[in-house]
């Protein structure tokens, strides 16, 4: 009988060995496969636009399997993260917060304290600046890091503000604040005062649509708190008290043409949704908000809301108010790509931040004529009087 020399010993071991590497190697592939899809499914059922919900998740191979570790505002899409993985029958720990943040200890609610708070896609205020939030717009408080807040505005819109941004109150405060009367700035800019008189100290400049605690009246002047404890006082032929503002919205069509001519010559300004600068979108947020409409952010979102008008530039079906959209066209290969919006104001005109606020033509004789929008333009939708989940009424839902 020949018995295998040590060599053939050898080589038979390396071959039992690579054997078993691979086949685990392929075991611990096909299950970080497993994961990965978990959390890309999951994403996509639960948070499809990580503009409005959070579900940042990870995970780590360890020796007990995987480190699942993150943090979501939506317990749904957790729960169901968790159902399949324990499907899928992989062992893991879970290192998921559930926000808002225990780290808040309840103060889960802001006011903002500024005329205009910059809103940052991170923590930091070298991040791209994503949407903005003017005084007295109330704020989900979600978690914190170092001196930022990670936060979520009325229309659902996520981003990151400094301390100095915001006023934190836990559920009962916000309660009183909220139920508070107020008073809404109406003019495009200017200021508050520390004494009833235009020659007194500035406390802080107001912009459009700037909302704070309304105290009482002194001769031309009203008396008010901002959300931190300042007072001041503001003109009455600038402001109007909220309640008296919102019952006597006309929701017209010519209403938002005469709020958007205010803003006339405003510099574009990307992420910004304030007088202090607008872009695309924030122009005309800014403007349905002010006739007392809470729209979506970006012009990716406005156009699955009211109803279609128009889609091949039959601008005789359009009224002012329409939103018009321009892009790029679906193609075999690619989705279609909204880029812009703008607002009909009448006359074959459209009234659209580009640069800075101004009006343009749809008409190719007219000397504003619009040639590089009227080329990529898609579609017209009425929001105005309209109903949609994405359609916010200040006068159906108290949000200040």
């Amino acid at each position: 009988m020949k018995y295998p020399s040590f060599r053939e010993k050898g080589l038979s071991l390396l071959l039992t060995l690579s054997i078993l590497f691979t086949a685990c190697k392929t075991d611990t592939t096909e299950e970080n496969d497993k994961v990965d899809a978990l959390i890309s499914s999951t994403k996509e059922t639960f948070a499809p636009d990580k503009r409005v919900a959070i579900f940042d998740v990870e995970v780590e191979k360890n020796a007990q399997g995987y480190l699942i570790k993150g943090v979501t505002n939506l317990p749904d899409a957790l729960e169901s993260f968790r159902e399949g993985l324990e499907s899928q029958k992989i062992s893991y720990t879970d290192s998921i917060e559930v926000l808002p943040s225990a780290s808040l200890e309840g103060k889960v609610q802001g006011v903002v304290t500024v005329s205009v708070a910059n809103l940052r896609g991170n923590p930091a205020h070298s991040a791209e600046m994503v949407t903005q939030a003017t005084l007295g717009t109330p704020l989900k408080v979600y978690q914190k890091e170092r001196n930022w807040y990670r936060v979520q505005t009325p229309d659902h819109y996520l981003g990151w503000v400094d301390s100095g941004g915001l006023e934190l109150m836990d559920q009962t405060v916000f309660g009183e604040w909220q139920a508070s009367d107020k008073l809404i700035y109406t003019q495009t800019y200017g200021n508050a005062f520390v004494e009833a008189d235009p020659a007194s100290q500035v406390v802080s400049d107001l912009v459009f649509g700037n909302i704070v605690q309304l105290i009482s009246e002194q001769g031309g002047f009203y008396e008010v708190n901002y959300p931190d404890g300042r007072k001041g006082f503001i003109s009455k032929s600038e402001a109007a008290p909220y309640a008296t503002w919102t019952s006597a919205l006309p929701l017209t069509k010519e209403a938002l043409v005469v709020t958007s001519k205010k803003m006339l010559g405003v510099p574009y300004l990307w992420g910004g949704t304030s007088a202090k600068g607008v872009d695309c979108s924030g122009f005309t947020k800014t403007v349905y908000f002010m006739n007392g409409m809470i729209i979506p952010r970006d012009a990716s979102q406005q156009i699955h809301e009211g109803i279609l008008i128009d889609d091949s530039k039959d601008f005789d079906k359009l009224v002012p108010g329409d939103l018009l959209f321009f892009g790029r066209k679906a193609t075999d290969t690619n989705p279609e790509r909204v880029i812009h919006v703008g607002m009909w104001v009448g006359n074959n005109e459209f009234i659209h931040s580009a640069g800075d606020v101004h009006i343009s033509s749809m008409d190719k004789d007219s000397e504003n004529f619009d040639e590089y929008n009227y080329n990529r333009y898609l579609r017209s939708k009425r929001i105005l009087n309209e109903t949609d989940e994405g359609l916010l009424y200040l006068t159906e839902k108290n949000v200040f």
